[in-house]
């Protein structure tokens, strides 16, 4: 078999199915991160507020 009877979908998952797995997994970390930042962040303006009161 040469590289002329490969079906394209072939070549195309070849050369793209690891870059978007790479990307897939680094978007679900970023995406984890983000909600621990946000609660956080949320923690904190209710810790301003209770100062403020007090």
């Amino acid at each position: 078999m040469n590289v002329a009877e490969v079906p394209q979908w072939i070549t195309i998952v070849g050369n793209f199915g690891f870059p978007i797995a790479i990307t897939i997994y680094l978007f679900l970390r970023f995406e984890k991160k983000l909600e621990r930042l946000e609660t956080v962040i949320i923690q904190l303006g209710e810790v301003i507020k209770e100062s403020r009161k007090g």
